[in-house]
């Protein structure tokens, strides 16, 4: 399983052989292994590190802080204790709850999102919020940017259709912290910072951290394998529902964050994730020839995944 790394400098050139290259090599990836990595993509790196400092401050706030925005469940916007979700729990695994903490925020300055939730913006860090809503403007102009790119991989007859069913999608973004093995303690048999999942919605932008915990993808043949990490690069996969619309063609592929380790005791790495999704009245059916499907409503799909993620309290 070979997942490339693609420059999208010749699809941003508007060179029309220059965009359908770019565009084959994506597919390419996205046939083999579900993933890639792109580089050149127009999202700021002076503006990711300011982010994820200030991320950082976050987690390292007191609980009691942390507390005030404690969501009421998975799916809420807000801080996400240690131990509420286990992803491997979607393919019925069973896992000990995630090693990580998130905080998750909605595109709710965002009209015509879909229906989004208030954002907890701590007192302490009244910078975040200036950040994060930058960082929601450049990750989704390159969320529709990338539609636009699949439409042409997948050779629509109206390329600009995948644009036009999630440009009003309440997407969201995530930031999970991974704590060092010193904080969490020893880790249990089969627990991971995430456990074995898919991602439910069309794209994701993953902006993530080198580490021995790193992340692997599993190929067709159930075998685990790292995904390259490539510094300045974001890393880009196919959630289950742009899975459905083109087919199979795209497989969205089992993926997993491994837990610290003993050789790493204080590595504590956190990652950027975007989880971009079709429009919430969208009903998902193939585009292209390929696998049948049953055709699903988003917001019914995405709220039944949730809930399977969800451990028992």
């Amino acid at each position: 399983m070979s997942i490339d790394v693609v420059s999208l400098a010749g699809w941003y050139s508007g060179d029309p052989a220059e965009r359908s290259r770019v565009a084959a090599e994506v597919d390419a990836s996205l046939r083999a292994a579900g993933f890639v990595v792109i580089v050149d993509h127009g999202v700021d790196p002076e503006l990711t590190t300011q982010l994820r400092a200030a991320l950082n401050r976050f987690f390292d706030l007191d609980e009691s802080i942390k507390e005030l925005g404690r969501v009421g469940e998975l799916g809420d916007t807000g801080w996400v204790p240690y131990g509420l979700e286990a992803n491997g729990y979607v393919f019925g695994e069973d896992t000990p709850p995630d090693m990580k903490e998130s905080l998750v925020f909605s595109m709710v300055d965002f009209p015509g999102h879909g229906e989004t939730r208030a954002n907890y913006w701590p007192d302490a860090l009244p910078e975040l919020r200036g950040l994060v809503t930058e960082y929601f403007v450049q990750v989704e102009a390159l969320n529709l940017e990338l539609l636009r790119l699949l439409g042409v991989a997948l050779d629509l007859e109206d390329p600009e259709l995948l644009v036009s069913l999630g440009d009003a999608a309440p997407s969201t973004f995530n930031a999970n912290w991974y704590p060092p093995l010193e904080h969490t303690g020893s880790v249990a048999p089969n627990q991971f910072r995430i456990g074995p999942h898919t991602d439910f919605g069309s794209v994701t932008i993953l902006d993530r951290e080198p580490g021995v915990g790193c992340l692997q993808v599993q190929d067709a043949h159930d075998q685990w394998v790292d995904a390259p990490f490539v510094p300045g690069s974001l890393t880009v996969n196919v959630g289950d529902l742009l899975s459905m619309w083109t087919g199979g063609r795209w497989r969205s592929s089992r993926h997993r964050v491994l837990p610290p380790d003993e050789s790493a005791p204080a590595e504590a790495l956190t990652s950027l994730v975007f989880f971009a999704q079709p429009n919430d009245d969208t009903l998902v059916q193939p585009l292209v020839e390929g696998d049948e499907f049953e055709p699903v409503l988003v917001r019914d799909f995405i709220a039944a995944k949730i809930g399977e993620i969800t451990v028992a309290s």
